[in-house]
């Protein structure tokens, strides 16, 4: 059984409150409309599935768990070749709301300037060249000095899919400060993850993603798969990312693990949802 725990409904509640058949009219609407940006299919160089269903099923998880308004101002960490971004031009207000998405691959950005800015001049892209020693092992800014030109107070929702997996634990603490800083007072982060609980780590259920059968990094928080490198899949110890959240000025309103550890869920990865606190809180 999925566990999501943490939900706090009065935090959840939102200016905008669609039903549930306005969200899937307009998911369909974003599947069929052949005239979305889409890249072709050899330079989709981050992720897997099929570019415009991930995209159309995030968009559903950022409005029904992340309380994502149509007016919001958005931060994309790890923006890739706007597989996030294109579905989001559907919801977005083009008069109200604003877009930025980063990335330290230039390709993608490139990609994104060309194809969607021109059409959605209120999404924008920028390259910062953070050192990865997969995505970009050249790169000039260490992940551990990390500092986005974007001042205090600035965004409502920020995102972060398949990034903390992709990670070391010292990065996603400074991600973590980094974009907590950017937040506005009640501001939401929404984040991905693998959390190695008991269930996952023992594959309890018999039925855990085989691609993922994670051991544990000495003593931890950090699980790698063998025969990958380190960064190519990472989980986090049950727990870790909650008090990373925590120390970094968030409550966490809802925790949701996914289906990869083998048990029933709406999505594959495990579900973050967290709130900037403000001032007082």
């Amino acid at each position: 059984m999925n566990q999501p725990a943490l939900r706090h409904a009065d935090s959840l509640q939102t200016a905008w409150q669609p039903n549930e058949d306005r969200i899937e009219g307009m998911l369909q609407t974003v599947l069929s409309n052949r005239f979305l940006p889409q890249p072709d299919s050899n330079s989709v160089f981050v992720g897997d599935g099929n570019y415009r269903a991930v995209g159309a099923e995030f968009l559903g998880h950022f409005i029904r768990m992340g309380g994502l308004q149509p007016e919001s101002s958005v931060l994309d960490i790890g923006s890739g070749i706007g597989r996030m971004a294109v579905p989001l031009t559907q919801y977005l207000d083009a008069d109200r709301a604003r877009y930025v998405g980063v990335d330290p691959v230039e390709g993608g950005v490139a990609w994104c300037r060309k194809s969607v800015s021109p059409v959605y001049p209120n999404f924008t892209f920028a390259h910062v060249d953070i050192a990865h020693e997969l995505y970009n092992p050249m790169g000039k800014i260490n992940g551990k000095a990390l500092k986005l030109p974007y001042p205090d107070r600035t965004f409502d929702f920020a995102i972060m899919t398949s990034i903390v997996t992709h990670l070391p634990p010292d990065e996603v603490l400074v991600y973590f400060s980094e974009i907590s800083r950017m937040l506005k007072p009640g501001g939401r982060l929404f984040v991905t993850a693998f959390v190695v609980d008991r269930v996952a780590a023992k594959n309890e259920n018999g039925r855990r993603d085989p691609r993922l059968g994670f051991n544990r990094s000495g003593d931890g928080p950090c699980w790698f798969v063998p025969g990958l490198p380190p960064l190519a899949a990472v989980g986090f110890d049950d727990g870790f990312l909650d008090r990373a959240l925590e120390r970094a000025g968030f409550s966490t309103i809802l925790k949701s693990l996914g289906h990869w550890r083998g048990q029933d869920a709406g999505h594959y990865q495990d579900v973050f949802v967290a709130e900037r606190r403000g001032a007082n809180g």
